[in-house]
């Protein structure tokens, strides 16, 4: 745990109050991982309404979570520090949606990486879309190897809860990937898929799970705005094995190769981080390639484009 006591979840800093970081703070509450989350996010005002209304679910649960509202600098302490904000953009994008965001979030999540991340003992989670290019961002500007994109496991989670229903087993049974990009290139790990540790009982409808899976996010969005409580779920179980608290597996934003950063599959064990990529059909390898030469383009356009800062706020 990068010399943070194993088991010993001391404080978790959550920055945006936007409908992520509402929903990861919540979580975060509820669950008692750590004994204090700290909120920071576009305005004091706005961080201190946001712990008032935690200190309330606190008190009705019995929570031993203690929320409180810091400056942004106060998150250098943390032991885990989540990145929930986004700039204030009109995403007019019809298909590639969470790409929407880049050019406007790629300077926030830049100067809160030089500010903030560079000099956090922790562990780094970032949630802001599109989340494989800000964790790139903020993992390479921060200088270290503590930085993670929260993704891929919400996809694979996805994945694994269709299956479930299609086959009507428990979601439990499920034991499957989605890697690569978090959006319209995301790879299906469908050749290692099992159910309760067996090959599956008939062949994988891919074309369906995926169109199910591309679906979901913008469902979702249409009904209530915003996904907010399957990403802060999400956070909670990288939180969980980051931090040490269980060993696992999950699937989250790495450096993979030629200085690319995707999803990938991530073995914790006492909070120590070790990719294993399962072995992937030739097919699989050819799309996780392909996601690798997108996002290798888009960090390029990024990188490279003189674009305007835009104003900060805060959101999930």
């Amino acid at each position: 745990m990068n010399g943070l006591p194993v088991g010993v979840l001391g404080s978790v800093g959550v920055l945006g109050a936007g409908a992520v970081g509402q929903a990861v703070a919540g979580a975060l509450v509820a669950s008692g991982l750590a004994a204090d989350v700290l909120i920071a996010s576009r305005t004091l005002e706005q961080a201190r309404a946001l712990a008032a209304d935690l200190d309330d679910m606190r008190a009705t649960l019995g929570s031993p979570a203690r929320p409180r509202a810091c400056l942004p600098r106060d998150l250098t302490a943390c032991h885990a520090l989540v990145i929930a904000v986004r700039a204030r953009f009109t995403n007019t994008n019809q298909a590639d949606v969470r790409m929407g965001g880049a050019a406007a979030n790629a300077p926030l999540l830049r100067d809160i990486a030089r500010d903030l991340v560079r000099d956090h003992p922790g562990v780094v989670l970032v949630v802001t879309n599109p989340v494989d290019l800000m964790t790139r961002i903020v993992g390479e500007h921060a200088g270290h190897d503590r930085v993670y994109g929260v993704g891929s496991n919400l996809d694979s989670a996805r994945y694994r809860l269709l299956l479930a229903h299609h086959w009507r087993v428990p979601a439990a049974d499920i034991r499957g990937h989605v890697i690569g990009e978090h959006g319209d290139h995301a790879v299906i790990c469908a050749s290692t898929t099992t159910v309760a540790g067996h090959p599956p009982p008939a062949p994988i409808p891919l074309t369906s799970i995926r169109a199910a899976l591309n679906q979901r996010p913008g469902r979702i969005s249409s009904g209530i705005g915003r996904t907010r409580t399957g990403p802060a779920g999400a956070v909670l179980a990288a939180l969980r094995h980051a931090l040490g608290d269980t060993d696992g597996t999950v699937e989250l934003c790495r450096p993979w190769r030629d200085g690319v950063w995707l999803g990938q599959p991530i073995r914790f064990q006492a909070g120590r981080a070790e990719p294993c990529l399962p072995d992937l059909s030739q097919q699989e390898t050819t799309q996780l390639h392909a996601a690798a030469a997108k996002l290798a383009a888009a960090f390029t356009i990024l990188t490279t484009a003189d674009t305007k800062e835009p104003a900060h706020d805060a959101a999930g």
